[in-house]
């Protein structure tokens, strides 16, 4: 029994166009889509992700989804929203990239299922590599003019006066090699729907286009709408790049943190979007919010949703106890337990003095600590009169003058935190 997934789409401000009668194709029996996904990286990241939600959604509606990863287009380089080339990916890193994007697929996708609409990985590349150019010019090119290329966005965009870059023969028949993929999977698995976001739009259509004229059957298209930020910056990205999915590019703690501190207009669109909350949840979230916008209930259960759903409850538990190591709610111990990365992390910007272990032997003297050794402090008589205040700390535990910072006081046997007051804050890193 499937529901209807386009209602789901629009409340969830998830549908930007839809090819007349999409809705009513998918009302009436189980049916098959596919979203493709680039494998330029052995990780996705959150801007892959209002693709795989619409998966999801799917799968959820009772059809079957089917993640293409873009092995073979991956290697060409899709030009829609670029200004340049990509650079193109040998197989084997190809196939590495596949196999770790499963993995965070399967997170959010059942592939193992018995049920029907169990989901399916498929890589274009297998169904691409074998065939010839001139295969491919005479059977699928001479259905498309260039006319009909030419006027698509993604190509007038990259062909305009103010693209300084112009655009390769490759990259030009990129939606050729898109359509393409529509048409196999259609005549292969059945698969009538394609799915991405609306600088998509171009590709997929041309894929129905030759679903129509070489499979004499028919396809059908959705776009969402590109996620944007109420300031103007860009989605998913932060000075330091992308947020990724995996652990070791982007820490748990800075992945929960950045869904944490969007801001109260974002957090109402991407709670619809990224969670798989109710309507009546989301609504209820979203009048509690604006009832208290400064306790920031959406942003603190938008980060708890998200970081559970691509890392884990324990993840996301050491994420909050680092959030809160900021704001003077923890303890010594706390500090402690965390792994050096996160440590990293959460002291981002923090201004550093190195010194030496072997001052620590004899015990490092807090006067020293704070000025003569490190300038947190401007002179030792400021030293003297913090102390004196009782507004030092030593890793979160306040300190007199008499204090000695031996190697006990060492974080991950290498860091020491200072702190002045509740926000001035200051790490030492021993080597």
């Amino acid at each position: 029994m499937t529901s209807n997934f386009v209602e789901e789409l629009k409340w969830r401000g998830m549908l930007h166009d839809a090819m007349p009668g999409t809705e009513e194709h998918l009302m009436n029996e189980m049916q098959s889509a596919y979203v493709g996904i680039d494998p330029t990286a052995d990780s996705l990241h959150i801007g892959h992700l209002v693709g795989v939600m619409m998966l999801r959604h799917f799968q959820l509606a009772g059809h079957k989804p089917y993640a293409l990863i873009g092995g073979a287009t991956g290697m060409i380089g899709d030009p829609s929203g670029k200004s340049a080339e990509r650079n193109l990916l040998d197989e084997a890193t190809l196939r590495h990239n596949q196999e770790a994007i499963k993995g965070q697929l399967s997170r959010f996708l059942d592939f193992d299922g018995d049920a029907e609409n169990a989901a399916i990985l498929v890589n274009n590349y297998d169904w691409m590599k074998d065939f010839t150019f001139l295969d491919f010019i005479r059977d699928v090119g001479k259905h498309i003019t260039v006319n009909y290329m030419m006027a698509k966005d993604s190509v007038k965009k990259r062909l305009s006066a103010e693209s300084k870059e112009g655009m390769s023969f490759t990259e030009f028949t990129y939606q050729m090699v898109q359509g393409y993929d529509f048409l196999y999977l259609y005549q292969n698995y059945n698969c009538t729907l394609q799915m991405g976001g609306s600088d998509q739009w171009g590709n997929i259509t041309t894929g129905t286009e030759l679903i129509r004229r070489i499979g004499n059957g028919k396809g059908y298209a959705l776009t969402c709408p590109l996620i944007t930020k109420a300031d103007g910056t860009k989605f998913g990205k932060t000075e330091g790049g992308n947020i990724w999915l995996d652990a070791e590019r982007t820490s748990p703690y800075k992945f929960y943190q950045y869904w944490l501190n969007t801001s109260d207009v974002d957090a109402e669109k991407y709670i619809k979007i990224f969670t798989f909350l109710s309507k009546d949840e989301i609504e209820a979230l979203i009048k509690e919010h604006q009832e208290a916008p400064h306790m920031r209930v959406l942003q603190k259960r938008l980060a708890d949703e998200i970081t559970v759903m691509v890392h884990s409850q324990e993840d996301l538990g050491n994420a909050q106890k680092a959030s809160n190591i900021l704001f003077g709610k923890s303890t010594s111990e706390d500090l402690k337990n965390l792994d050096e990365k996160t440590f990293l992390d959460v002291f981002d910007g923090v201004p550093q003095a190195e010194i030496s272990k072997s001052e620590l032997t004899p015990g490092l003297d807090m006067i020293g600590a704070l000025a003569d050794k490190t300038g947190f402090l401007a002179s030792n008589s400021e030293a003297r009169r913090e102390l004196k205040q009782n507004s030092i700390s030593v890793n979160k535990e306040k300190v007199k003058a008499d204090y000695q910072i031996t190697e006990n006081d060492l974080i991950n046997g290498k860091f020491v935190l200072l702190q002045r007051g509740k926000k001035n804050y200051f790490v030492l890193v021993v080597n």
